[in-house]
């Protein structure tokens, strides 16, 4: 899981972004709290493959990245 809450962008596209690189997950949640930051990550996920859920929880949003 990356939590990027409280960043703003490119921050969380830059923590995914080395996620991915890393371990290459074939499942990973991303929560971020900012709509800039929802939609990057969300084009970021799309740009590599990842079928993207958005779902909004209380303040923030919580990504889920599927392979």
């Amino acid at each position: 899981m990356v939590d990027a809450r409280g960043y703003l962008c490119p921050m969380p596209v830059i923590m995914v972004q080395k996620e991915v690189k890393a371990n290459a997950p074939s499942q990973l949640t991303v929560l971020v709290d900012d709509e800039c930051a929802k939609g990057n990550v969300t084009r970021f996920g799309n740009s590599q493959g990842y079928k993207v859920d958005v779902k909004e929880v209380d303040d923030y949003f919580e990504l889920t990245f599927t392979k």
